[in-house]
């Protein structure tokens, strides 16, 4: 699981980094949450089902966990608050210079999101149509963040950009 996440993970930026998921990221994630939590009803367990089971893409999609990983309280108290709507300023540029806005799931932001502070924690999609995933296979791909205190950009790996190709033929 170590490499597999390796391979999805693309660290944008000096403290920003998406985890591209799929249905085996997902399977241990939730493997992950019921033995920590010690979660062993059946009702606590499709609980996490319902919870992740959106991330894992359908055929035309990609997932992401987006992560803020700040390791003191003093950068979350600074931070946090500057980077309030972060999720949705995140793209993949495509290789004609066009960026492909994320999906931020409604539900997951009314949690995780208010006005004066964001969350450490963040999940984003992307619907490509047929055009956008002929342009996303040719490459170069890179990992837009356009927000106004964290503007980033990065190219999307070989080893990424296998694994993302393989979920937007067949899903994750």
């Amino acid at each position: 699981m170590i490499q597999l996440k390796q391979r999805r993970r693309v660290a944008v930026g000096e403290f920003v980094t998406l985890l591209f998921e799929n249905r085996l990221t997902i399977r241990f994630q939730i493997q992950e949450m019921a033995r920590i939590e010690k979660l062993i009803s059946d009702d606590a367990i499709e609980t996490e089902l319902r919870t992740y089971n959106p991330l894992i893409p359908e055929p035309g999609q990609l997932c992401a966990t987006l992560f803020i990983e700040l390791t003191s309280k003093d950068a979350l108290m600074e931070w946090l608050p500057e980077l309030v709507d972060i999720e949705r300023t995140v793209g993949l540029g495509l290789s004609d210079g066009e960026v492909v806005g994320a999906v931020v799931d409604e539900d997951h932001a009314r949690q995780l999101t208010r006005d004066e502070i964001t969350a450490s924690v963040h999940y984003v999609r992307w619907e490509l149509s047929p055009a956008q995933i002929e342009r996303f296979m040719a490459g170069p791909v890179t990992l837009v963040i356009d927000h106004p205190v964290y503007p980033h950009e990065t190219a999307l790996g070989d080893e990424t950009l296998v694994e993302l190709r393989h979920d937007l033929r067949r899903g994750g």
